[in-house]
């Protein structure tokens, strides 16, 4: 067989973690699944997509899953181009779906790494676990060129990292002092209670008590929708998960403390990922936070949580599963993991646009997609090893996502005593924002201050909302067997897809099938006055970009648009 000529994927270009050293090369026979994106028969501008979120959700005209494939997905044609490609390499197509605009390809690493031009090695990383890598590009038969744009899964290294922050323990005697029994008191007919003041013992809160600090619609459970969750397994060399998950005693015993009645909580896997608690027990708060926050919001809604591996295929499948989903059909999805644009080679642009065009085909079908901003201030970087520079972590970056901050409550007598930004010093976090050096500055954002990026240009902004996340005054959950404390911008993430499946509930009632959807031009148009402005603060975490992003009336790159008034954000979309 004559050998096609080949060309770079635009965009593939990789380098090796810093400090990871290169060791042997991956066994031949070893079996790998990788996901090829192809690209659909149509593309909606971003512009037009503006248009449509600057609409009331009940004027839009949203597309169904179905009509979304059939107008927008991939062409068959394109899909049996890659799987003669396929068939030529001895490689086995797994799946394939063509609304996601995406093949599933399998076969050994030695006809993987001829296919597309590549070579694997197993990296290490000091304590960090092995990963199989690859450096440079990757490269297609040009007659695939412009049909191929993105080849995601031959490498297996981590590519985010969860946003949230566990509290150090209180002690018996500040526990005691405090009279924190449980999660919480038990609310009236099933309702979340409403905040009541604690000692200074112990500042955190539950959920409930923040959704009625923010004034969340009363008399609304969710009912009737699905909040979408992205998990990420961490794996071993193999990608088989190998931590990750939530216990469903955890759950039982923080809704019965609530007096709320639980969610249904449904576990999806996508490419290969579980439901896998207790090895990592750092990663296991990220997802019973999220369940737990989400849930007792809206308690009525289905919680689906979407396990996937941490990598650039898992990610992006996992949101694409979850947008696209025909079965659950999440109006709503929150992500609290993410990391700092790094368009430079470590994470690759493919990557980058693929998650981007996720969140895009987000806006189309009507389905909110809400982001931690992150945990490391605007560096969103830990100090060691830190470049020195302000980064936007993405996905919440994306022009298309609800990048939610951070923020420190503070609470006397059941009210809202103070609220500022996000920033405890490197040991505590602070909450992310900043101007993204990859994505442009939106329409939705003309008449906002955004500052210049790092890099010069004009970017987007963000966070666009923000709220309770510090994790001195976080959140109560239940995890590993006890009531544990938990902050961060992961849990402000879930708190706002709780409202948005409020929001959704009410919107249904009017008009169903209508969704709150794409609504950042709204937000900062007619909606604005929904919000309540942080002033008082800024999130350069390690005191070394001289308070770059600080807090001030109407938007800021710490705080964004403010803290949203939950009753007053509903009158405003409906």
């Amino acid at each position: 067989m004559a050998t096609k000529p080949r060309i770079k994927l635009p965009g593939s270009e990789r380098k090796a973690m810093a400090g990871a050293k290169a060791g042997k090369t991956v066994d031949a026979s070893d079996q790998i699944e990788v996901t090829v994106r192809v690209r659909g028969r149509a593309q909606a501008s971003p512009e037009a997509l503006m248009k449509i979120g600057a609409q009331k959700p009940a004027e839009r005209q949203t597309l169904s899953r179905e009509d979304f494939a059939a107008r927008y997905g991939a062409d068959p044609a394109d899909f049996a181009k890659v799987e003669a490609f396929a068939h030529d390499h001895g490689l086995v197509v797994s799946a394939a779906n063509a609304g996601q605009r995406t093949i599933r390809l399998k076969g050994s690493a030695a006809s993987l790494s001829e296919a597309f031009g590549v070579e694997l090695r197993h990296y290490t990383k000091g304590g960090a676990a092995p990963y199989r890598g690859r450096t440079g590009a990757i490269y297609i038969p040009k007659d695939l060129q412009d049909i191929v744009v993105g080849v995601h899964g031959l490498d297996n290294r981590p590519v985010a990292k969860r946003h949230s922050r566990l509290r150090d323990p209180i002690t018996p005697a500040a526990r005691k002092a405090a009279k924190v029994k449980g999660a919480a008191s038990k609310p009236a007919k099933g309702k979340p209670a409403p905040a009541k003041s604690k000692k200074a013992a112990d500042p955190s809160v539950t959920a409930p008590q923040v959704a009625a600090l923010y004034n969340f619609p009363a008399r609304l459970t969710g009912q009737g929708q699905s909040i979408a969750l992205i998990e990420l397994n961490n794996v071993d060399n193999t990608g088989k998960p190998t931590g990750t998950g939530y216990q469903t005693s955890d759950l039982a015993a923080y809704f019965k403390g609530l007096g709320i009645a639980a969610p249904t909580v449904v576990a999806v896997s996508v490419d290969g990922g579980a439901n896998v608690p207790g090895p990592d027990p750092d990663s296991d708060g990220e997802v019973t936070l999220d369940i737990e926050v989400a849930g007792s919001i809206a308690p009525g809604a289905t919680i689906v949580v979407y396990f996937t591996p941490n990598t650039t295929a898992g990610f992006i499948d996992a949101v694409n599963q979850a947008v696209q989903d025909t079965v659950h059909k999440p109006s709503v999805v929150s992500i609290s993991w993410g990391g700092p644009e790094d368009p430079g080679g470590q994470v690759d642009q493919q990557f980058t646009q693929g998650l981007n065009q996720a969140i895009q085909d987000a806006a189309q079908l009507g389905v909110t997609i809400c982001c931690a901003a992150g945990d490391d201030g605007s560096p969103d970087m830990a100090l060691k090893g830190w470049d020195g520079k302000p980064h936007a972590d993405f996905p919440s970056s994306s022009p298309f996502s609800l990048a939610c901050g951070g923020t420190k409550l503070s609470v006397t007598g059941g009210s809202i005593a103070s609220e500022v930004v996000w920033n405890e010093g490197a040991k505590d976090g602070a909450g992310g924002g900043g101007v993204s050096d990859v994505f442009a500055l939106p329409s939705y954002q003309t008449n906002t201050k955004v500052p210049k990026a790092p890099n010069g240009s004009t970017g987007r902004g963000l966070p666009d909302v923000a709220g309770n996340a510090d994790p001195d005054t976080g959140y109560q959950i239940f995890l590993a067997g006890s009531q544990q404390v938990i902050g961060g911008t992961s849990a402000v993430a879930p708190l706002m897809a709780g409202l948005i499946a409020l929001i959704n509930q009410s919107l249904a009632q009017k008009t169903p099938g209508t969704t709150a959807g794409f609504l950042n031009p709204l937000l900062y148009g007619s909606a604005a006055a929904a919000f309540r402005d942080i002033t008082t603060g800024n999130n350069d975490i390690y005191g070394k970009l001289k308070g770059l992003y600080t807090a001030g009336p109407g938007w800021d790159a710490c705080s964004g648009l403010g803290v949203p008034d939950g009753t007053k954000l509903l009158a405003s979309v409906v």
